[in-house]
């Protein structure tokens, strides 16, 4: 039996249900890009329905919205589009100079990709860029027709630059490392409050530092970097090493290796934070806040080594990790007749102590296959794998190959977040599942190999619905797929646990599971706004968004815009999450403190 038979639940997603689709086009090498690129551009102050395909789409990254929107269809997208140029009066629109190309992805898929430049004259003023996606029309190749299109803000006219830093202009002054607070029992007030210093609170404070903007990350850890440093010891990134740079400029030179570990990982955002002189405060834990409507101001209370601090802000901004804070473990009968260890990843650390035991891993994603990995080199006696789920495994190697397209040491790693970063995500899905599952039905036997094993494999899964959805639940194959395929990692997938034994687990098939040491594997609580109503009370969460997954549009609950209550912010996410939409929020925070902010379009005519 094939793989694909095996698969008899499809993923349910909200992608599922948005019009998007890939051309079936193709495109001549001979065409005349500079004459396209120059036609198609001057059309977008007065945009008509016939310059798009019926199945067009739009997504705005806060140049027009004030915040991230996605639209479909070529009558939506010109009525919503021409209202938005004529209200922020869009002008200047230009094409860049040779970013005109053809995109071909097979003999029958293929477009012209256009960037261009355009500024808005309302308040407040911006620069913004695009991208066009043009396909022939169905009457001649000589009549093009926009497929998809992106707009995105760029920068706050004459007002910093979000993407630059310049180490002489700090503007908290702290030439000679990052900043730790001498803030006990003092009051301080600040246009930003940051809470979380790791990749994703940095990339923040890093940006609105360039914009001028005053603010302060509380970081509970006692050094910079702790956020990777204290994972267990195997931990390490399964992209590429030009993929994890924090903002500004290249974080991880050639000197480190491909793939960074948690220690690599922890170095560079140490020294990123030093060399800029970000304005952190270790040691410090965010422990209550309230919101004053009147003022439009939170006060907030913090705990520091010397007693509590008082702090202000006209916004918080929470960057506390969307899956690293609160675990989830199941419960199972008996655990006082366990004998043995158990314990959640958060506390994991090194299999080293557990040479020569049986150990059992709950939970078949990235940790649960990191674990294994570090059991079967440490040298137990037996590991055994429980698999709940179907899961989606995607090799390394494939997404190494389409990372080098965009981020290599050539070209700006700002200028690859926007190609990567800005599409809209139902069109990136299609064009991942092309490219993926296209690899995958290359390697049938690499899948039943695993199938053999007992491991029930998906090699044909949504990596979106994986990333803005479910947020985990796969594995990148980085090398543990074949040791489970070779039997050096046991599986147990055809029963759950349902209680401890004096030495082990019980199963619903009646069978028991022997093991020194249980590790679980089994994620985290991943919405932010649990975390917010612990802190800041249930009214305020009440009046924000979710964190994560999709809504109807296909665009991010919750995170990097607006978040439903005044002043609350939320960033998570992947690396590249944090260094590109953290430029949003900054610019965000920046508009407002000039009393200017961003107008958020709600609206959808069609």
């Amino acid at each position: 039996m094939a793989i694909e038979d095996a698969i008899d639940t499809p993923v349910k997603s909200v992608l599922d249900s948005l019009p998007a689709a890939l051309p079936t086009t193709n495109v001549p090498d001979d065409v005349d890009l500079a004459a396209i690129a120059e036609s198609a551009v001057g059309k977008l102050r007065t945009l008509s329905v016939e310059d798009l395909t019926e199945d067009a789409v739009w997504r705005d990254s806060f140049a027009l919205t004030g915040t991230m929107r996605t639209f479909y269809s070529g009558r939506t997208i010109t009525a919503n589009f021409r209202r938005l140029v004529e209200s922020h009066d869009a002008r200047l629109f230009r094409a860049v100079q040779k970013s005109c190309r053809i995109t071909r992805i097979d003999e029958n898929t293929a477009w012209i990709d256009v960037g261009f430049l355009f500024a808005t004259e309302s308040e407040p003023q911006t620069v913004c860029s695009g991208v066009m996606s043009l396909v022939p029309g169905e009457d001649s190749e000589s009549s093009w027709k926009i497929w998809v299109l992106r707009t995105i803000l760029e920068q706050l006219t004459n007002h910093g630059n979000v993407d630059h830093m310049e180490l002489r202009n700090m503007t908290n002054g702290h030439t000679n490392g990052y900043h730790n607070g001498d803030a006990a029992l003092k009051d301080h007030h600040f246009d930003a409050v940051i809470v979380g210093g790791g990749q994703c609170g940095l990339a923040t404070g890093g940006r609105l530092q360039a914009l001028g903007a005053s603010y302060v990350i509380l970081e509970r850890n006692k050094n910079v970097g702790d956020a990777w440093g204290k994972r267990y010891e195997s931990a390490r990134l399964h992209t590429i090493r030009e993929y994890g740079h924090l903002p500004f400029e290249r974080t991880f030179g050639p000197e480190y290796p491909e793939y960074l570990s948690k220690d690599d990982l922890a170095k560079g955002h140490r020294e990123w934070a030093e060399k800029y002189g970000v304005n952190i405060w270790l040691s410090t834990s965010l422990e209550t806040g309230s919101w004053d409507e009147k003022r439009q101001m939170w006060t907030l209370h913090a705990r520091q080594e010397e007693g509590m601090i008082t702090l202000t802000a006209k916004h918080v901004v929470f960057c506390t990790g969307s899956s690293s804070q609160i675990p989830l473990m199941p419960q199972y009968a008996n655990r006082d007749v366990y004998q043995g260890e158990a314990l959640h990843s958060v506390d994991y650390k090194s299999a080293d102590a557990w040479k020569g035991k049986a150990g059992v891993v709950i939970g078949s994603a990235n940790t649960g296959h990191d674990v294994a990995d570090d059991m079967q080199l440490a040298g137990l006696s037996s590991i055994t794998m429980v698999q709940r789920n179907r899961t989606y495994v995607l090799p390394v190697e494939y997404i190494e190959g389409r990372y080098r397209i965009l981020y290599n040491d050539k070209l700006p790693t700002e200028l690859a977040d926007r190609a990567q970063q800005s599409s809209p995500i139902a069109i990136g899905r299609l064009l991942s599942a092309k490219a993926f599952h296209g690899m995958a039905k290359k390697e049938p036997e690499r899948w039943a190999a695993l199938e053999r094993a007992g491991f029930k494999v998906d090699p044909f899964g949504d990596i979106s619905h994986v990333l803005h959805e479910r947020l985990g639940g796969h594995y990148i194959d980085v090398g543990t797929s074949a040791k489970i395929a070779k039997g050096l990692i046991k599986m147990k997938s055809d029963a759950s646990p349902v209680s401890y034994t004096k030495k082990g687990l019980l199963f619903t098939d009646g069978t028991e599971i022997e093991a020194d040491v249980i590790v679980f594997t089994t994620g985290f609580a991943t919405n932010l706004r649990d975390e917010v109503a612990d802190i800041l009370g249930p009214e305020v969460a009440a009046k924000s968004e979710r964190f994560f997954g999709l809504n109807p549009e296909g665009e991010v609950y919750g995170a990097f815009k607006p978040s439903g209550h005044p002043g609350l912010w939320y960033m998570g996410g992947s690396i590249g999450h944090a260094r590109y939409y953290s430029r949003f929020v900054a610019l965000q925070i920046k508009a407002d403190g000039l009393g200017t902010p961003l107008a958020v379009y709600n609206e959808t005519l069609t």
